[in-house]
């Protein structure tokens, strides 16, 4: 049977979630106040941008703890909250797992078992996973690695065309190893609309002379 292991890794695709102070627990003296449609209202006191914060029964939020003084926006901070929960929801949505399959392999494998090993590669790659090819040494076989080089080569180049070699043959203590990624699949071409045939060209028939 085919020695195959399975690593996974998660690629997730979020978005920051920041915590902000907003309203009362803003204690700077000073801030520059931003209002809710993005105009610049200048720089105030906290006490003042609260209140106009209020005034617009909206929230008074901090953006920019780092500027000098705080840059704060008026905005209604639950509807901001909403939509942060809603991006981070559609981000995980693209979240995807990458698999590394192993396959292990002798030096003398037999043809039988390496087509085996060789069709599960391609099943794996074609599947979108990665793949990581290995040839055990085991005592004397270790005075004869370049069979196990040109035993990796001809694999990959059984699978040239779906995959690209990512990382050559490299001897680590008594595995040889090289890593196999699928080629980025092309989109499927629309299919080219008939062409038309021309109708043919009438000639009228000149007027026979009197």
């Amino acid at each position: 049977m085919p020695c195959i292991r399975a690593f996974h890794f998660s690629e997730v695709f979020t978005i920051a979630n920041a915590v902000h102070q907003i309203n009362e627990e803003i204690l700077d003296k000073e801030v520059r106040l931003i209002g809710d449609q993005g105009e610049q209202l200048g720089i105030m006191s906290v006490e003042e941008a609260l209140r106009i914060a209020t005034e617009h029964e909206l929230d008074l939020v901090k953006i920019a703890p780092g500027s000098n003084p705080p840059v704060c926006k008026i905005m209604d901070y639950g509807k901001f909250r909403f939509e942060q929960a809603k991006k981070e929801k559609e981000a995980k949505k693209n979240q995807r797992v990458i698999e590394i399959k192993e396959i292990r392999m002798s030096p003398g494998i037999d043809t039988n078992d390496f087509n085996t090993k060789l069709k599960n590669a391609q099943k794996f790659l074609n599947d979108g996973d990665r793949v990581k090819v290995s040839v055990r040494f085991r005592g004397r076989e270790m005075a004869h690695t370049e069979i196990g080089a040109v035993l990796l080569k001809d694999f990959a180049n059984q699978c040239a065309e779906i995959a690209n070699m990512d990382k050559a043959p490299k001897l680590e203590g008594r595995n040889m190893s090289m890593f196999l990624s699928p080629k980025p699949q092309a989109p499927a071409k629309k299919p080219a609309k008939p062409k038309q045939p021309k109708a043919p060209e009438t000639t009228e028939p000149a007027p026979e002379a009197e």
